[in-house]
């Protein structure tokens, strides 16, 4: 993996703020050619800087997802066991591992309550999970 560039670091700021932007809008911003764009993009998708694209949705409707964040307490000698176990599951959005109380944070999208409450069992289950404790998203405020 090369080095980030203040180039880099522009685009992923870019993209952050609008992922839909043309190739071209974003050389045109950057001072690239198209070429070059999709060069550094291509190395940054390959790289795993940029994993996915997604949709930011302003509005709430009936179908919202359920929206949690979890903590997760693991037993040191089962860290990596429950890094792959949760990452086979389509639930959680990103993976954190941190430092004090918590060794790993979670956030899920569950499609209801019930699936929420099915993947909060499945977690409790997993061999090396000590603890966990749950928030709901509630409102977006940023």
């Amino acid at each position: 993996m090369r080095p980030l560039d203040p180039v880099d670091f522009e685009l992923i700021k870019l993209l952050k703020h609008n992922a839909r932007a043309t190739v071209t809008e974003l050389a045109a911003a950057l001072g690239v050619s198209r070429v070059t764009l999709k060069s550094r993009m291509a190395s940054l998708r390959a790289d795993g800087i940029i994993r996915r694209f997604t949709v930011d949705v302003a509005e709430p409707s009936d179908q919202d997802l359920i929206q949690a964040v979890s903590f997760l307490d693991l037993k040191l000698t089962k860290v990596e066991k429950v890094h792959r176990e949760l990452k086979r599951m389509p639930e959680f959005t990103s993976l954190y591992s941190t430092n004090g109380k918590w060794a790993l944070i979670a956030n899920s999208e569950t499609k209801n309550l019930a699936a929420f409450d099915e993947l909060l069992n499945k977690i409790g289950k997993l061999d090396g999970v000590t603890n966990v404790e749950t928030c709901l998203l509630l409102t977006r405020l940023l």
